[in-house]
């Protein structure tokens, strides 16, 4: 079971890389509550070390605003790294995709 769990973290990795190159998005708290509050966004990542408060408020503000909610295996560290940015990130919204299937692949299976 681990291969899977590296495999799917390895395709969330190359399908935001993806999505940097390609699509719309926004790094950090206060842009990503700008987007989702104009009701652009589409799918937001949370990084796993952010605070439990800013956590729910997120996902407060996602369910209101219709988008989806993807909590980040790694931390803020290593968001940041997958977002090709030398800096920490403990949140990101994405707002058009562009070539990327990130949106469908992180879609419940309902």
């Amino acid at each position: 079971m681990a291969k899977k769990s590296k495999k799917g973290g390895d395709n969330i990795g190359s399908r935001l890389a993806l999505v940097i190159k390609s699509g719309k998005y926004a790094i950090g708290y206060k842009s990503t509550l700008r987007s989702m509050r104009s009701g652009k966004c589409k799918l937001i990542l949370i990084a796993s070390n952010c605070p439990p408060l800013r956590k729910s408020e997120l996902e407060y503000y996602a369910m209101l605003a219709k988008c989806q909610v993807h909590h980040f295996a790694g931390n803020n560290i290593e968001l940041g790294v997958a977002c090709s940015k030398f800096y920490r990130a403990s949140v990101m919204s994405i707002t058009d995709p562009g070539d990327s299937d990130i949106i469908r692949a992180m879609a419940p299976e309902s």
